[in-house]
């Protein structure tokens, strides 16, 4: 096992340990993690008022009486509703690094978390552990894919920066970094109203891919609450592809001509030319006066 994996493996049986102590709700602060949307809260919270917080949330000591959540800012939350005035907890002597990595590997390991928020946390990941910023792993992650499909020939794949994200993935075991480069990179790309949809879960990552393709506003609505509404992706793909159709299908001969006409500076014509188009432009009115 590599270093890498046998250090995430690591924190992450760390986690699993019972728990150590019980603070006091207004010890602990929330910190920044993958997670951006917590719905649904009041079932767990219901269940916490019944049964009490069953999981451990893993804090740190800051030095000042507080505690910084490393994981279960959920169960923090839902504690808060239920009326607790404390959880348990296990406190581990991290440092801010490995704090972070282990709520990333933490939260990547929980199902519930969306298609979008697992992207993000996957690149804080690969971001920490490489000492990049998120532009640049994804920067090298489209380096490694078209080095693999034979489109450049950099050697990357030869560097310890591109085994060290190999690892990363074999070490969170949720798929293949060809995989994430193909199906999850462009989630990034996304553009509002599909990404809120898949933040929310309305919609599956594969049919917010597939809508993308959809530069008319209308259209896409239209398609967004169908697919909301359970349509297959077989038929949003059909769907897709005729508005598809239909948006590069060119103008009708009259709409080009009044868009033409539009922005047209008479002006700025020769002399005989700029006759010749009044002259025309006289003719298509009068034949139009004389349709009315």
């Amino acid at each position: 096992m590599s270093a890498i994996r046998a250090y995430l493996k690591g924190l992450v049986e760390e986690a699993k340990s019972p728990a150590t102590s019980h603070l006091p709700l207004e010890a602990l602060l929330p910190s920044p993690q993958p997670r951006r949307r917590f719905e649904n809260l009041e079932p767990l919270a219901q269940s916490i008022r019944e049964k009490g917080v069953l999981q451990p949330l893993l804090v740190r000591p800051l030095g000042d009486g507080r505690y910084a959540i490393v994981a279960g800012e959920r169960r923090y939350r839902a504690a808060k509703m239920a009326g607790l005035a404390e959880v348990p907890v296990r406190v581990l002597d991290l440092s801010e690094k490995e704090a972070r990595l282990l709520a990333l590997v933490e939260n990547l390991q929980r199902e519930d978390l969306n298609p979008y928020e697992e992207t993000l946390g996957v690149l804080e990941l690969l971001s920490e552990e490489l000492g990049k910023t998120r532009e640049e792993v994804v920067a090298l992650l489209h380096r490694m894919h078209n080095e693999r499909r034979g489109k450049a020939t950099h050697n990357v794949m030869g560097n310890p920066e591109a085994k060290r994200v190999q690892e990363v993935f074999q070490a969170l075991g949720r798929m293949t970094w060809e995989s994430f480069v193909q199906n999850r990179l462009p989630l990034l790309g996304l553009p509002e109203d599909l990404r809120a949809a898949l933040e929310e879960g309305t919609l599956p990552y594969t049919a917010a891919l597939e809508l993308k393709k959809v530069k008319n506003l209308e259209a896409r609505a239209r398609l967004l609450e169908e697919a909301k509404g359970g349509l297959s992706l077989r038929e949003l793909r059909a769907r897709v592809r005729e508005v598809l159709v239909k948006e590069k299908a060119p103008p009708p001969w009259h709409k080009e001509v009044a868009t033409r006409l539009a922005r047209l500076d008479p002006e700025s014509l020769p002399p005989e030319k700029r006759r010749a188009v009044e002259e025309k432009v006289r003719e298509l009115l009068a034949l139009l006066g004389g349709e009315e």
